[in-house]
């Protein structure tokens, strides 16, 4: 059987039902709350029902949110590095990074072990090679201390699942920053 192509009003739905719990995700920040999928219908301008046909579970949903800033993330990594310098290219990288470790734990909160562990196995060794391309250019043109690869990066952005969801705002980029003086070549 073939695939019939989607009427653009259900792609259109679709799309503003991923951007509604991006920044529900957002706004929870990792919080004990649930996703509520009513309210994410409604600021979506969808009907419950609509929702559900492109997602019939909240683990679809998360999953299609996470699947969709990690590939976010990877397809900025070449326009940042023709745009930019390299450390520049990272630093910008690293700050969205930060968008994307707040509607990581998010998800991570919302979603069960199980699926969470699938869906980071299946999508992880993107955000390597996004990483590795920016530290590969960084060091080729000097600007990146040689011997640091992405699972060393990967390893101390590790900090930011343990900043409190209270002090985000102003303990993240702190964050990003000294990571990004410590990657500078000296």
């Amino acid at each position: 059987m073939v695939a019939r192509a989607r009427r653009s009003d259900a792609v259109l739905n679709r799309e503003r039902i991923v951007t509604a719990a991006r920044a529900a995700l957002t706004e929870l920040n990792g919080a004990d709350e649930d996703l509520a999928l009513h309210l994410v219908a409604k600021s979506a301008g969808v009907g419950q029902g609509t929702l559900y046909r492109n997602f019939p579970t909240r683990e679809h949903l998360l999953a299609e949110v996470y699947r969709q800033e990690i590939d976010e993330l990877v397809s900025a990594v070449p326009a940042l590095l023709a745009q930019r310098t390299p450390l520049d290219a990272l630093t910008r990288w690293l700050d969205r990074l930060i968008e994307y470790a707040r509607v990581k734990r998010g998800v991570m909160a919302a979603i069960e072990a199980s699926a969470w562990q699938d869906l980071y196995a299946d999508n992880h060794s993107k955000l390597d090679n996004a990483l590795t391309a920016l530290l590969t250019k960084g060091q080729a043109e000097g600007e990146i201390r040689e011997g640091v690869d992405a699972a060393d990066v990967i390893l101390l952005l590790g900090a930011l699942s343990r900043v409190p969801q209270t002090e985000w705002e102003t303990r993240a980029p702190t964050v990003v920053t000294i990571i990004v003086d410590g990657l500078r070549r000296r």
